[in-house]
């Protein structure tokens, strides 16, 4: 009976995604679109879809392991396996870590140029494709990616140890590194290329809490734990000032309202998100410093304008990202941004929704708070904190009137962005979402 492999997807740029959840077991019978595995990368989870219909033959993933686009999960054969067989390509294969005492993590896979022999009891590890030689990099074994993410973190990539096969250098071997150099646990970190360097802080403090009383010890959600290291590289490498002004928002929240009433059947909900992204693009180009990006000695400076938001879900703050936000209405981009939203909160949201954004918001008129500082989202130069609106007299030259006022918060990177330049996009910011017309101009 014809047997196919089922193999990972377009997962868009990631690579070495995790497996997080194995869904059948051999012996299993799926239906065209039944989930298979489950991978998480950058906050987002994927479920892999069967191809076809059929019963499953082999299992050649577990949980731990890292996967990327081509490579073999499982085998399945028939109901209409045989027909939906892909093409034959030359598909990378898994090869996972001989050591039986490896931690889980060490047992990454790495994809392989072709498939390990039949008789061999496991996948051989896949020779890394050495970078290009330099002084300071002789004798690490990690493949280009992994250099490059050392590089982006300022760290020596001779100075973690590896915990792959062979001693190779895994990224998560370059993340706990970073780690530990946050917590003044490890080797100082290269300072070349504006990296963390030696800073001299002492070990993170060891303390016996349940002596001092009861303790409830709860592990960290998985998007935490992917978000806390990005975080914390983007605090200490970026210099970040944050501009507070307020804008004017009585006209618009009037206005918002009416539409919302207007169009009540219509289950469209206009939201003052929607608003604030159509301001926040006017407002990127005419200031398209803030629409940039540094590499190395570049400035690169999009043409395009995609929004990131911050969505609150049970698991923690996702980013999903609106594309081309400068060709779409605000009817438009409130759909969008509840959809999207909806699907942060259902753990649905797929890679390329959470790709290739340009600047971003993080909303919590919703919630409170006067004033906040947004962490800067590298390679983006700059993030808007929008806190709750409030009533305040404000002088209008003849007498006080009540006006609903919205506060804002925007961090820059100082390499990127000056004082004087933070105050101009504000100010102007500020002028745009208290009359929409100017969105236009």
């Amino acid at each position: 009976m014809a047997a196919i492999e089922v193999k990972v997807p377009d997962i868009g740029d990631f690579k070495d995604v995790p497996v997080i959840e194995v869904l059948v077991k051999p012996g299993d019978s799926v239906k065209k679109d039944d989930s298979l595995i489950t991978l998480e990368s950058d906050k987002a989870t994927m479920e892999v879809p069967a191809p076809s219909s059929g019963t499953v033959r082999e299992i050649r993933v577990k949980v731990g392991d890292k996967v990327s686009e081509g490579v073999a999960i499982l085998t399945m054969e028939g109901g209409d396996a045989a027909k939906a067989a892909p093409p034959a390509t030359p598909a990378a294969t898994r090869a996972e870590s001989p050591a039986p005492k490896a931690p889980a993590k060490s047992q990454a896979s790495a994809p392989a140029s072709k498939p390990a022999p039949a008789a061999a009891p496991a996948h051989a590890p896949a020779p890394a494709p050495v970078a290009a030689p330099a002084s300071d990099h002789k004798l690490a074994h990690a493949s280009p990616g992994v250099r490059r993410f050392a590089r982006e973190l300022g760290v020596d990539i001779n100075l973690p140890r590896g915990s792959g096969p062979k001693g190779r250098i895994l990224k998560e071997d370059i993340q706990g590194f970073v780690k530990q150099a946050l917590a003044g646990g490890a080797a100082p970190v290269a300072a070349r290329g504006g990296g963390l360097g030696d800073m001299g802080l002492p070990a993170w403090p060891k303390v016996d809490f349940a002596k001092f009383g009861p303790v409830d010890v709860q592990p960290l959600t998985r998007i935490q734990k992917i978000s806390g290291p990005v975080l914390a590289r983007n605090w200490v490498m970026i210099p970040h000032v944050t501009q507070f002004d307020e804008a004017d928002i009585t006209e618009l929240e009037a206005f918002r309202a009416k539409v919302n009433e207007e169009n009540a059947k219509s289950g469209v909900k206009i939201t003052p998100l929607a608003f604030l992204i159509r301001a926040v693009v006017a407002s990127l180009k005419k200031f398209p410093r803030f629409n940039s990006s540094l590499d190395g000695d570049n400035l690169v400076v999009k043409q395009y304008w995609n929004i990131g938001f911050a969505a609150d879900t049970p698991q923690g703050l996702m980013v999903p990202v609106i594309k081309n936000a400068d060709q779409k209405g605000v009817a438009e981009i409130a759909k969008e941004t509840s959809e999207l939203a909806a699907k942060a909160r259902d753990g649905k949201l797929g890679p390329a929704e959470m790709q290739g954004g340009t600047f971003s918001i993080s909303s919590l008129g919703g919630i409170g708070g006067t004033a906040f500082t947004p962490i800067v989202n590298a390679p983006e130069v700059a993030i808007l904190g929008v806190s709750k609106a409030s009533m305040k007299p404000v002088w209008n030259g003849k007498e006080f009137a009540p006006r609903l006022i919205m506060p804002l918060s925007l961090s820059y990177d100082h390499r990127v962005i000056d004082g004087a330049l933070g105050a101009r996009f504000t100010a102007h910011l500020a002028q745009v979402i208290s009359d929409m017309r100017r969105s236009v101009l």
